[in-house]
């Protein structure tokens, strides 16, 4: 399903820091299958409006943080079950293992799915600490870089400073090597736009790390149609205080 060869033989970008934009991820037809099936059930939203790292989005698990089966498989295409057997595979670890340089043998795995609505953004941050190396794919079939959504490589915490900018488009994907200064966002999708900028992240942690995103008492909160705010969001934030 993944072209690893694009993966291994790609040679990392060295300004603002380490990272690479590899496309054709897919051939044709699995990009064209992996666009028209993209997953629409058990996303929950996110939102943070404080003026610090902002960001709206919908979120779904595929794998969860070092498991070694797909969540809630039944519920996607064969398309998308073979993309989460190959994001399991020895295979794919190896190819991004050789290409950061990075021994990734040990660490754990988690990836998420991504609709990021008309308004959707993520505002600009290097990731977390415990983040090694994380994946970012694409999945839209067409759009327009007017309408926003695309991956601004950043060389600060600036959203003027960008070095460079990846599209969503289904085969293109990005790969960061976090450090303190791998500064990156997405930029505002229009509110006039008539489709959701779709991604996938698979993301490799330090050893002991546990999800940010998915801790354990968040296991029902998700709702089955991407732009529909889940009913129990309510609960999630009073978590959330507490």
């Amino acid at each position: 399903m993944i072209e690893l060869n694009r993966i291994s033989r790609t040679r990392l970008e060295t300004e603002p820091y380490r990272w690479a934009a590899i496309d054709k991820l897919f051939s044709p037809e699995d990009a064209a299958a992996l666009a028209a099936t993209f997953p629409r059930d058990h996303f929950k939203r996110l939102a943070q409006y404080d003026g610090q790292k902002d960001f709206e989005y919908e979120i779904r698990c595929l794998i969860r943080m070092g498991e070694l089966s797909t969540s809630r498989a039944g519920y996607l295409s064969g398309a998308w079950r073979a993309l989460a057997n190959e994001l399991l595979s020895r295979a794919y670890r190896t190819a991004m293992a050789s290409m950061t340089g990075i021994d990734l043998s040990i660490a754990p795995l988690e990836v998420n799915v991504f609709h990021y609505p008309p308004g959707g953004s993520h505002g600009a941050h290097p990731d977390h600490r415990d983040k090694i190396v994380t994946h970012v794919i694409y999945f839209n079939e067409s759009w327009n870089d007017d309408d926003g959504g695309c991956l601004t490589i950043l060389r600060s915490s600036d959203l003027r400073d960008v070095a460079r900018t990846v599209s969503p488009l289904v085969g293109n994907s990005a790969v960061l090597v976090r450090s303190d200064d791998s500064w990156h966002a997405v930029s505002h999708v229009s509110k006039n736009c008539r489709l959701s900028r779709r991604s996938l992240t698979a993301t490799f942690y330090r050893p002991g790390c546990v999800s940010t995103v998915w801790p354990s008492w968040d296991q029902v909160l998700f709702h089955d149609t991407p732009g529909r705010l889940h009913r129990l969001w309510g609960r999630l934030k009073e978590r959330v205080r507490a």
